[in-house]
């Protein structure tokens, strides 16, 4: 029996999880009560994406496949590892109709068609939440 979601991501020194442009971005993967027989392949991405009003948006900034009928091994006792220096933008940011987020994503691609996805969120640059900028600072009143 799997557990609800077998896969682990870990990165490496960051409990804060906050990165820089230009700083390397590096950590593992594990995945736990899965069988090498039932996986098929594994993709990691860096990514960032929106959500908020309007239309949503992503882009992926690093991607890595690796899949048994390329002739890759993946062996889920051993973790996976990912490095990549992150890009000068677009910045994290957490604004009242538009919100940019950085995340590290696994994939995996059982051999039964099924996939199990997990995702780790970090922040790229330290650009303040616009709620607290407003608490911070009210607007004058009239």
């Amino acid at each position: 029996m799997m557990s609800e979601n077998p896969i682990y991501i870990k990165l490496d020194g960051r409990g804060n999880r906050l990165y820089y442009p230009g700083e390397t971005l590096a950590g593992s993967y594990y995945l736990d009560e899965i069988r090498n027989d039932l996986i098929d392949a594994v993709e990691v991405s860096i990514l960032w994406f929106t959500e908020g009003k309007g239309n949503e948006d992503f882009g992926i900034h690093a991607f890595w496949r690796r899949s048994n009928q390329a002739g890759d091994w993946i062996d889920p006792r051993h973790p996976g590892r990912f490095s990549t220096m992150l890009p000068n933008s677009p910045l994290t940011y957490d604004g009242i109709f538009v919100k940019i987020n950085w995340c590290v994503r696994v994939r995996v691609f059982l051999t039964d068609g099924r996939q199990i996805i997990e995702e780790l969120t970090f922040r790229l640059g330290d650009i303040p939440n616009v709620r607290t900028i407003k608490a911070d600072h009210p607007l004058p009143t009239a």
